[in-house]
Parts: structure tokens; C-alpha cells; sequence
């Protein structure tokens, strides 16, 4: 227990004050080992430090909103760590966001920026800016700065419906906390090269939500494809990737049903060709 809840059994000052909008900032002054970022560092090389990593994310925007997808798979090492694991978050009700890289960092660090907004919601009484959103989750990432440096990296995408513009947008990151817009489509991640690739031949402009998703899914299939940490569907196991949308309606997961009916397109389709559906020459 921190020193600041010893004796007494009262609160510190630090709660019976008007204070920050930001709870990161709260907790820095009130419990500062709780923040990822201030965490022992461990001894030894990165190399000798197999924690579980997540690994595909891939996100990209439609008419009227936004698309965000993961594998299920975490690997330790050469080792599949964990089978179904999520990683994408609702953050509010209209953004959510992804992790990959260090599996425990990026979920500790996914709930914190949950609480952060919340935090300034109920401080301010009203939502933060979807700019807002992503500066705050850059300098959350830069405050991890030296865990990185120990080679526990994490770097999420951050998604969600900007109600000014009246359309979705991605951010990605870096791991000192550097923020970026990416347009129309971006995916982070071991299997990133190769999702992205798909993504470039599959994307239009005119994509409606089912086939966003679908998408999506055609490009995780393809990372999972040609990297060995990037989880494809299972479908003898019933485990398929998560995809969450996010419209003017707000922030919804789609349910497992549908999810698999799509995957089951996929898988399908690949029977027949391997390598995917081709883009039109023209």
C-alpha cells in the first residue's frame, strides 16, 4: 500500500482537492508506482525477457465510420502464449483502441486510458476532443519511455468517429510517443506488412460497413498467412478475430455470429484461391 494511505485511515489531500483532468497526472502525484511507465526495469538483456507479445491490428475507415480488427494470437518466443486473447479496448463511446508489442504493458496501459477519459469526463462534464483523445494517449506512451528501452515495447492504433468532422480516423503511435494520422487504412503489428499490403488491393472508398469488416478480415488472413505470431481463424476451435465498429451511433463489438459468418466467407474463398481476392487491373 502506498505510503500516502498509511495512518489513519483518511484520505490524502491530494483527493479533497479540485485537482487535474487528468488522472494520470493524479496518480502520479498520489500512487506514482502504479504507472507502467514507473515500474522496476528489469535486469539483463531484452532477448532474455519472452513475455507474452499481441501481435496484428488492423483499422480503417468507411463512409460514416471506422473499423478496427485483431488476431486472438499472443506469442512467447517461438511459443503460442495465449490462443484468444483480446486486444482491442472500448476506450469511450466513441473511440477505442488497439495494442501490440508487450502484452501486459498494453493492457495495463489500454485500462488506464479508459480511466483517463472517464476521469476528464466526469472533471469537466464533457468528452474529450478525438485530438484530445490521441494526445493524451501519446504522452501515456512516452511516460513508458524507459521500459521500451528494455525492449518492452508497446505501440497501439487508436480509432474513433470524430462528431466535429462527421467521420472516422486512426491514429498510430511510435514507441517514445510520437502521433500520427493514417488515412483511409494502417495496421501496426507482427503481421503489418503483410496486412496492409492486402489492405492497399482491397480498400475502396465506398466500402460499406460488411465489407470493411470483411476486409479486414481478408487482410488478417493474409498476415496470419505469411507470419507465424499472427493468429488466422480457428475454425475447429470457434475463435475468430474481434472486430469493433464505431459510427455516429457510438462505439459496438460485432457479435461472434456474424464475425464467424465472415470468417467463414473467407475461409471459403481461400479453398478455391489461396492467395485471396485480386484487385482489378485498370
Amino acid at each position: 500500500m502506498s505510503e500516502a494511505f498509511k495512518g489513519g485511515g483518511r484520505l490524502p489531500a491530494a483527493f479533497m482537492n479540485p485537482g487535474t483532468s487528468s488522472f494520470v497526472e493524479f496518480l502520479a502525484e498520489v500512487n506514482p508506482e502504479r504507472l507502467p511507465g514507473r515500474a522496476d526495469l528489469p535486469t539483463g538483456r531484452p532477448t532474455e525477457h519472452l513475455t507474452p507479445e499481441a501481435t496484428t491490428i488492423v483499422a480503417l475507415t468507411f463512409p460514416g465510420g471506422v473499423v478496427l480488427a485483431g488476431d486472438r494470437r499472443a506469442t512467447s518466443g517461438n511459443v503460442i502464449a495465449n490462443r484468444d486473447m483480446d486486444k482491442l479496448f472500448r476506450t469511450d463511446e466513441f473511440s477505442a483502441m488497439a495494442i501490440a508489442g508487450a502484452a501486459g504493458i498494453g493492457i495495463e496501459l489500454a485500462k488506464l486510458f479508459q480511466v483517463e477519459l472517464e476521469h476528464y469526463e466526469k472533471k469537466e462534464g464533457r468528452p474529450l476532443s478525438l485530438e484530445g483523445k490521441a494526445n493524451r494517449l501519446a504522452a501515456m506512451i512516452r511516460s513508458n519511455l524507459g521500459m521500451a528501452m528494455q525492449g518492452f515495447v508497446v505501440v497501439p492504433l487508436l480509432v474513433g468517429y470524430d462528431e466535429g468532422r462527421e467521420q472516422g480516423r486512426i491514429f498510430s503511435y511510435d514507441p517514445v510517443g510520437g502521433r500520427y494520422e493514417e488515412h483511409r487504412y494502417h495496421s501496426i503489428g507482427s503481421g503489418s506488412v503483410y496486412a496492409k499490403s492486402a489492405l492497399k488491393k482491397l480498400y475502396r472508398d465506398d466500402l460499406g460497413e460488411s465489407d470493411a469488416a470483411l476486409a479486414a478480415l481478408q487482410s488478417l488472413y493474409d498476415a496470419a498467412d505469411d507470419d507465424s505470431a499472427t493468429g488466422g481463424p480457428d475454425v475447429y476451435r470457434k475463435i475468430f478475430p474481434l472486430v469493433d465498429v464505431i459510427t455516429d451511433e457510438g462505439h459496438r463489438r460485432l457479435p461472434a455470429d456474424e464475425v464467424a459468418e465472415l470468417a467463414a466467407t473467407v475461409v471459403e474463398g481461400r479453398t478455391q484461391h489461396p492467395d485471396g481476392p485480386t484487385a482489378p487491373v485498370s
